[in-house]
C-alpha cells in the first residue's frame, strides 16, 4: 500500500510542475488557432485542448471531447472522472457541496435519463457549485451535461464498440450508435445504446455487539453476480427551425434494464445461545422499462436578445421483479431450507410543466423569471410467498408483503436580476418559491396514511469582483432543499436473508442547507473556501430489527450537519501536455441525538486529482488520470480512503475518421467503498467492491458528410424524476 501511496504522489508532483508564463503563451496561441479552424472548418493543427476552464463565478467547464472522460462507458463513470466529483453508492456528488441535480443543456433531467446519453453527444460538463434561483431549488450542486451541436445539412453519426474485461466481474460488451440529419429548418435525432455481460458488485459488513449480556457478531457478505439481459436506452427527436429565432422540438427516449444473474448471501452469527449460518441465493429477474416524451417551444422575442421557453413532459415508469429465493440454515447444527417469491410490481408517472422568461433589460442587467408544476403518482405491490422445501406450498406472507400509494404536487415560481456596479463588480440576487403537498398510504407495519404540504422560500446571492485581468474574486449564498427519493419513503422490504432487509421510511424529512462560498482566482489558480449548514441531513444506517439479530438498512434524518471545505487548482496547456490539478481539503461534522450513535473524532479529508494528456506527434495520445480521496471522521463514524490511476492509450485511423482506444481503469485495484460507525450498541463496518479494475477497448468510426450543428434538444423534468431512482 505504501508502494502504491508513493507512486501517486510522485506522479501527482511532476504533474503539479509548470512553466509559468510559456505555458500561458502556449494556451493563447491555442486558442487563436482553434478559432481559425472553426472558421475554416477544417483541421490543420492538432493541439491540446485545455480540460478544464474556471469561472470567476466558481462554475467549471470540464471538456470532454478527445479526453480520457470520452472513453467511458456510461454517464455515471465519465462524472466519475471529472475534478471534485466524487461518484458511490448510487450518489454523485461535489466536494464540499453535496449530493447534485443534473442537467442537461441547462434543463433539469432525471437520473434514468442522463444514464441514457451517448458519451459521443457529450461536448462538456458545467460544474456550478453555486447555482442561481433559476435552477430547481432540489440538490446542492448543479451538473450540467452539454452536448455537441447538431449538423447545419447532411448528415452525421457515430458507432463505437466497447469491450470490458475485468477478473472480479468477467466480460462486458456496449455497442453505442447515434444518427443526426438536417435539411433545410428540419432536424431529426437518434441513439441506441446495448449493454450485455456481466457486472458484479461485492460488499462484506460485520455487526457487532460487544455487551456480554446480549453479544451478538454477525458476518455478512452480499455478493450481486449481475448478469445484463438487455441493459439498452433508446431515442429521437425531431425539431422544426421556423426562423432563426423560435423552434419547436419534441423527443421521446427510454431505457431497459432487463437484469438477471444471483444475488449470493452469506451471514455467520455467533451469539449467547450458539451459532448459526444462513445461505441464501437469490435469482434475479427485474425489468424495468422507463419512457419520456418532451414537447418543447424555445424563442428570442426582441432585439436585445430577451428568451422563452415553454416546456412539458410525460414521464413513466414500470418496474416488475420476480426474484425466487433459496435459503438454508444451520442453525445448532440442525439443517433448515425454505423457499420465498418476491413479486413486486411498481409504477410512477409524473407531468411536469415549465415556463422560463429571460429579459434583457440593459447590455448589463438582465431579469430572469418562471414557473413550474409537476404532479407525481407512484404505485406499488409487494408479495411474499414462503414455502417449505418439504411441501413446496407456498403460502402469502403478511408481514413482509405490502401496498404503497403516493401523491406529489409540487408547484414553483423564481426570478433572478443580475447588473454590474461600475466596471469592477457585478451581482446577482434572487429568489425561489416552491410549495409542496403530499399524501401517502402503506400498509406496511400496519396501515399508515401520511398528509402534508408545506411551503419555502431560497433566496440567493452571487458577487463577482474585477480587480484586474489577472485577478478575479466572488462571493456566495446559496439555500438548498433535498427531498426524499420516492423508494426512500416506501416502507416496502428489500430481503436479503432472514436477518437483513432493506426497508424506506415513510417519516422521512427534507434536507435543507445554506451554503457559502468565496473564491479567488489569480492567473491560472483557483482558490476556494466554503461552508454548509445542513438541517436534518438524510443519511442512512443499519438499525436494530424486531428480532434479537435482526438489522434493518433504512434512511434516517440527522439532527444537523457541518461541511468546512477549501480547494485550489492548477491547469496549464503546452503544445504536448494538457494537464489539470487539484487539492482539496474537507472537513465534515454529523450531530445526532435520537438514534444513539456514539460520538466520534472529526477529522480533515484530503482530495488530489491529476487528468493529463501528452501527445506524441504522428503516433498516439497518451492519457493519465489519477485520484486519490483520504480517509474521513465525521464524529458519527469514519470512512477510509480510496483512489484510481487510469491509464488510456489512443490513435486515429483514416483522417480521423476511426479512432481505436485502450483503457486500464484502476490500475491498482483501490476504488473500494469502507468505513464503520457505531449505532444502538452495535458497532458495524463495510467494505464494498466495485467493478473498477478492467481493460477496455473501444472502436468509434465517424460518418457523415456535414459541417455544422443547430439541433438543441432541450428537456423539461422536475426533480421529481431524479427522486425515482
Amino acid at each position: 500500500m505504501k508502494f502504491k501511496v508513493s507512486i501517486f504522489f510522485s506522479i501527482y508532483s511532476l504533474l503539479l510542475y509548470s512553466t509559468g508564463v510559456k505555458a500561458q503563451t502556449a494556451q493563447t496561441t491555442s486558442d487563436k488557432i482553434v478559432v481559425k479552424n472553426n472558421e475554416l472548418n477544417e483541421v490543420v493543427i492538432k493541439k491540446q485542448t485545455q480540460l478544464v476552464k474556471y469561472s470567476s463565478n466558481g462554475t467549471i467547464e470540464v471538456n470532454v471531447v478527445n479526453t480520457l472522460l470520452s472513453t467511458s462507458s456510461s454517464v455515471n463513470e465519465l462524472l466519475s472522472r471529472v475534478p471534485n466529483v466524487t461518484v458511490a453508492e448510487g450518489q454523485i456528488s461535489v466536494l464540499g457541496k453535496g449530493e447534485a441535480i443534473i442537467y442537461l443543456n441547462g434543463i433539469l433531467i432525471n437520473y434514468e435519463r442522463f444514464a441514457a446519453i451517448p458519451i459521443s453527444q457529450i461536448s462538456k460538463i458545467e460544474l456550478i457549485p453555486n447555482p442561481s434561483s433559476k435552477y430547481d431549488a432540489e440538490g446542492k450542486a448543479v451538473i450540467n451535461i452539454i452536448t455537441k451541436k447538431n449538423i447545419e445539412n447532411g448528415i452525421m453519426g457515430t458507432a463505437t464498440q466497447q469491450v470490458t474485461v475485468s477478473d472480479f466481474a468477467g466480460t462486458s460488451t456496449n455497442t453505442l450508435l447515434d444518427f443526426n440529419y438536417t435539411k433545410g429548418n428540419f432536424s431529426f435525432i437518434t441513439n441506441y445504446g446495448l449493454q450485455l455481460g456481466k457486472g458484479r458488485e461485492l460488499l462484506y459488513t460485520t455487526r457487532t455487539r460487544p455487551n456480554p449480556e446480549e453479544f451478538m457478531k454477525s458476518e455478512l457478505t452480499t455478493d450481486w453476480k449481475r448478469q445484463f439481459n438487455n441493459y439498452s436506452n433508446f431515442g429521437f427527436g425531431v425539431q422544426y427551425t421556423f426562423s432563426e429565432k423560435n423552434y419547436i422540438s419534441l423527443a421521446f427516449s427510454g431505457n431497459i434494464e432487463d437484469l438477471g444473474g444471483v444475488v449470493e448471501s452469506r451471514n455467520a452469527i455467533e451469539n449467547n445461545s450458539g451459532n448459526s449460518f444462513y445461505a441464501t441465493d437469490i435469482d434475479k429477474n427485474d425489468v424495468l422499462l422507463n419512457q419520456f416524451v418532451n414537447l418543447n417551444y424555445n424563442a428570442i422575442t426582441d432585439k436585445k436578445g430577451s428568451s422563452l421557453f415553454i416546456g412539458s413532459q410525460y414521464s413513466n415508469y414500470n418496474g416488475t421483479v420476480r426474484d425466487f429465493i433459496d435459503e438454508n440454515g444451520l442453525v445448532n447444527e440442525v439443517n433448515t431450507q425454505k423457499y420465498l417469491k418476491n413479486n413486486v410490481g411498481n409504477t410512477i408517472k409524473i407531468v411536469a410543466t415549465q415556463v422560463d422568461y429571460s429579459k434583457k433589460i440593459k447590455e448589463d442587467s438582465r431579469l430572469e423569471t418562471g414557473a413550474k408544476y409537476s404532479y407525481a403518482t407512484i404505485k406499488s405491490a409487494t408479495d411474499f410467498l414462503i414455502a417449505d422445501a418439504a411441501d413446496m406450498n407456498f403460502e402469502f406472507d403478511d408481514e413482509l408483503s405490502s401496498d404503497f400509494k403516493y401523491q406529489e404536487r409540487i408547484g414553483a415560481a423564481y426570478f433572478n436580476y443580475g447588473s454590474s456596479i461600475g466596471d469592477k463588480f457585478d451581482f446577482s440576487i434572487g429568489a425561489r418559491g416552491e410549495w409542496t403537498k403530499y399524501n401517502l398510504y402503506t400498509n406496511a407495519n400496519g396501515v399508515q396514511k401520511f398528509e402534508k404540504s408545506y411551503g419555502n422560500l431560497f433566496p440567493n446571492v452571487l458577487l463577482n469582483m474585477n480587480f484586474s485581468e489577472d485577478w478575479k474574486a466572488h462571493f456566495s449564498y446559496v439555500s438548498r432543499i433535498t427531498r426524499p427519493r420516492y423508494q426512500a419513503l416506501n416502507p416496502y422490504v428489500i430481503y436479503q436473508d432472514p436477518f437483513t432487509t432493506i426497508e424506506g421510511n415513510p417519516d422521512l424529512l427534507p434536507e435543507k442547507i445554506h451554503a457559502f462560498e468565496i473564491g479567488t482566482m489569480y492567473k491560472k489558480f483557483d482558490f476556494k473556501i466554503g461552508y454548509t449548514y445542513k438541517i436534518d441531513p438524510i443519511s442512512g444506517a443499519a438499525l436494530r430489527g424486531d428480532t434479537p439479530n435482526s438489522y434493518i438498512l433504512r434512511s434516517l434524518n440527522l439532527d444537523k450537519g457541518h461541511v468546512f471545505f477549501t480547494s485550489l487548482s492548477r491547469s496549464f496547456n503546452v503544445k504536448w501536455w494538457n494537464s489539470t490539478n487539484t487539492v482539496s481539503m474537507n472537513l465534515t461534522k454529523s450531530v445526532d441525538d435520537f438514534y444513539e450513535f456514539e460520538l466520534g473524532p472529526v477529522k480533515p479529508q484530503i482530495y488530489l486529482y491529476s487528468n493529463n494528456t501528452f501527445a506524441i506527434p504522428n503516433l498516439f495520445k497518451l492519457q493519465v488520470l489519477a485520484w486519490y480521496l483520504g480517509d474521513r471522521s465525521y464524529g458519527l463514524g469514519s470512512d477510509n480512503s480510496r483512489s484510481t490511476i487510469t491509464v488510456g492509450i489512443e490513435r486515429n485511423f483514416f483522417k480521423d475518421a476511426l479512432k481505436l482506444n485502450f483503457t486500464a481503469n484502476d490500475i491498482f485495484d483501490d476504488f473500494m467503498v469502507s468505513g464503520d460507525y457505531n449505532v444502538g450498541q452495535t458497532q458495524i463496518y463495510y467494505h464494498r467492491t466495485y467493478t473498477t479494475n478492467y481493460f477496455r477497448l473501444m472502436a468509434t468510426y465517424s460518418f457523415g458528410n456535414s459541417k455544422k450543428t443547430n439541433y438543441k434538444k432541450s428537456e423539461i423534468e422536475q426533480t421529481e424524476n431524479n427522486r425515482a431512482r
